[in-house]
């Protein structure tokens, strides 16, 4: 296996957990059941994991949607099979553009079955026509494109065919993306967006502490699976993971490890989780929320003011 088919392994793995967690009934996502077969039932810890996770990217992406309206556009880069499009259709919530990126063996998957799907495909159509060749998709509002993020100059070129509007608040979105990339293109592409977009709000999940003992376990796995971490060195500590933004342009950030996002995330919902399933390993769940982070940062001033949870 290459390690670029490695890291697109992990999609199928993270679109199964999120599956196991809303079958449990963790939250709501009625369109995940189109891009999985079978189900596999998962640890409760994983399950408590990815509602954390889950939960603490809406949490963020609110703030950004509640003080832009709908004049704003959001980019899912490394998307995989990622359901948010249809979520945020069902609340009500529009924008202008939402854009998700991937490579392109695993968005002609995507395609396929947003294709196989009447009720994806609908949810997409009823603003007009849908337009979907190979890897890649066209739509009025939403659009999937395959292209390698290490390749700035074809990724420039393929998300202004989209016609979106370097001007206007564009929230971007990663999921342990970055942390695949050698240091210096995720740098490049970091640059390149803070060039490029005038006023930028980022969320990225990602692992963090990855040089102590249970870090390194979590290495050796991934690592035994096909997947090498080549972005790493960013994920040793909170700073690390703040300084790849500020030093290459953007304003500020901030970063949170998921035990402080997982205590800030609304009590009454998070008594209701933790309910469904019997935690028996309360100590692996505290292990693996040290060791993922949520790490917002912008540029521009519609986000300026939101450096606290």
């Amino acid at each position: 296996m290459s390690f670029d088919e490695g890291i697109q392994a992990t999609n199928c793995d993270a679109t199964k957990c999120k599956y196991s967690a809303v079958k449990m009934g963790y939250w709501l996502d009625d369109y995940i059941q189109y891009f999985v077969t079978g189900f596999e039932r998962k640890t409760p810890e994983i399950n408590r994991g990815y509602y954390a996770r889950t939960k603490g990217v809406a949490m963020f992406m609110d703030k950004f949607l509640k003080k832009t309206g709908s004049n704003c556009q959001i980019i899912n880069l490394g998307a995989g099979f990622d359901t948010l499009y249809w979520r945020l259709k069902d609340s009500g919530i529009k924008v202008n553009k939402y854009i998700e990126i991937d490579f392109a063996s695993v968005t002609s998957k995507k395609c396929y079955l947003i294709k196989k799907s009447k009720t994806l495909l609908e949810a997409i159509s009823s603003e007009g026509e849908v337009r979907i060749v190979g890897p890649e998709l066209h739509a009025h509002d939403y659009h999937i494109i395959g292209t390698d993020l290490r390749n700035l100059s074809e990724l420039d070129k393929k998300l202004s065919s989209t016609g979106i509007n370097f001007e206007i608040p564009t929230m971007f979105l990663t999921e342990c993306v970055l942390v695949y990339m050698e240091p210096e293109k995720s740098s490049m592409l970091l640059q390149w967006i803070a060039n490029k977009f005038d006023d930028i709000f980022f969320i990225n999940y990602e692992q963090i502490n990855m040089s102590d003992n249970f870090g390194r376990i979590m290495l050796d796995n991934l690592r035994n699976r096909g997947c090498e971490l080549a972005g790493v060195d960013a994920c040793l500590s909170p700073q690390t993971q703040m300084d790849r933004f500020v030093r290459v342009g953007w304003d500020s950030a901030r970063s949170w490890n998921m035990i402080n996002i997982y205590e800030y995330l609304p009590e009454e919902d998070r008594y209701r989780m933790e309910r469904l399933e019997m935690l028996d390993e309360l100590e692996l769940l505290q292990q693996l929320l040290q060791h993922y982070c949520i790490t917002i940062a912008w540029k521009g001033g519609t986000m300026a003011d939101v450096d606290h949870l």
